[in-house]
């Protein structure tokens, strides 16, 4: 009998809209876990940006981060006794909502959509597996109408996805309820339900915790900062963006500790810089990086060494809480000690500092705003005829200024970097 059949009940199980029974030998989480593998959205993740250029092949882009993140969260899940297909399932599905260009073309799209709501990539993974997909469609009738209903994922997969369980209105300077959160600082603005998805949203979240992400959503989270805070200081090694002599500086040091403590947790400078030398005299901590056979070993066991150092001080602190029963849904929350959460800031301030922060990193990123930008007022004037056939269709049935603005955004949201730079150069040329 599978784990999903034992450990989580009916309810967990349900579907948005009912389907005809499927054939035998495979649990509703595992039927989930292939929609969202054999979707095209998951597929278009391989040319968007996780930090750097996604065209290369040797950094990541947001589907090998999704990979990864799955494989670190089924391992993690499953160690708690979660169902480790409905993990998964969270983590794979996680960033789904990310346009091209990612955090800056959100930011642009969320300029874009002031006035249907704004754009955030959270709420935009609830209304792809919802409603853009192509999937499943619900019977005619109350109450949904034969509508879209995107992949048709099961309740608890849908809210495992959910990491920010709310409206832009509620969550704006939230923390959310589960111990797994780190700081303020992190959270502000985030949210994960548009007006449009309020439905679908209620549905899933009936008769839990309000502002509480599920153990299993926490799980995918933690799994998420864990992989890219790791594997963004691996790409940036390997492409020469990071020396880690430069991490010993005491210059270089105060900067990656600025850049944690401004957008990663809420420690101060003193508390940070002992959790870098921490780090640095670790036995695993290389000394450098000359790009030979041997170094690269070791840079690849310095990521192995940071993942298990990350996860189990997450299993060993919660098991501490709540003893040794499966933990899954709202059983519980996921308790990381502060320690390991500064130590995964402070990986991010570096990818911050010296990735993020080069100047031709800032010219590049102008250049996808300006892209992002021109696409939409293009398509806003010659909607619907410039429209991809199934937003066309959309746009048409659109019963106000508003709802026609979110097609638009969608459309753009869809695109891979490379589709919105061919897409610009195509319109622009009209």
């Amino acid at each position: 009998m599978a784990l999903c059949d034992t450990t989580y009940d009916a309810c967990d199980r349900e579907r948005w809209a009912l389907e005809s029974p499927k054939r035998r030998g495979r649990s509703e989480f595992e039927r989930d876990r292939a929609r969202v593998l054999h979707s095209p959205a998951l597929r278009r993740l391989a040319v968007k940006t996780q930090v750097t250029d996604p065209y290369d092949g040797s950094s990541r882009n947001r589907l090998t981060h999704s990979l990864e993140c799955a494989q670190v969260g089924r391992e993690l899940g499953k160690a708690f006794g979660s169902d480790p297909d409905l993990v998964e399932t969270a983590c794979l599905a996680h960033d789904l909502g990310h346009p091209p260009f990612g955090h800056n073309g959100e930011a642009t799209l969320d300029a874009i959509a002031a006035k249907c709501g704004g754009f955030e990539a959270n709420a935009q993974s609830l209304r792809i597996l919802t409603r853009l997909e192509s999937k499943s469609f619900a019977p005619d009738g109350p109450p949904l109408h034969g509508r879209s209903v995107g992949l048709n994922l099961t309740r608890a997969a849908l809210d495992a996805v959910m990491k920010y369980p709310w409206p832009r209105a509620a969550g704006a300077g939230e923390v959310g309820a589960g111990r797994s959160r780190s700081t303020a600082v992190r959270n502000v603005g985030k949210f994960g339900v548009y007006e449009d998805e309020a439905g679908v949203a209620a549905w899933v979240r009936k008769g839990v915790p309000e502002m509480r992400p599920c153990f299993e959503a926490q799980v995918m989270d933690w799994a998420d900062d864990v992989v890219y805070s790791v594997h963004d200081l691996e790409d940036a090694v390997i492409a020469g963006h990071v020396k880690f002599y430069q991490l010993t500086d005491p210059t270089d040091l105060r900067a990656v500790c600025s850049y944690a403590a401004k957008w990663y947790c809420d420690a101060e400078s003193a508390e940070l810089e002992d959790r870098l030398h921490a780090l640095h005299a670790e036995p695993f901590w290389p000394a450098d990086f000359d790009g030979t056979q041997r170094a690269l070993a070791a840079l690849k066991n310095l990521t192995s060494e940071l993942i298990g150092r990350f996860c189990r001080a997450a299993e060993r602190a919660t098991r501490y809480e709540y003893g040794p029963d499966p933990l899954t849904r709202y059983a519980a929350d996921l308790i990381v000690p502060r320690e390991e959460r500064l130590e995964c800031a402070l990986l991010k301030g570096v990818a911050a500092h010296h990735v993020m922060g080069r100047a031709s990193h800032g010219q590049t990123q102008a250049r996808e705003r300006e892209v992002i930008i021109g696409l939409a007022d293009r398509l806003s004037t010659t909607a619907p005829d410039s429209l991809e056939p199934v937003f066309r269709e959309m746009y048409l049935s659109a019963a106000s200024d508003t709802a026609r603005l979110r097609v638009i955004v969608d459309q753009v949201a869809s695109l891979t970097n490379a589709s919105a730079m061919a897409w610009h150069i195509a319109t622009s040329a009209r």
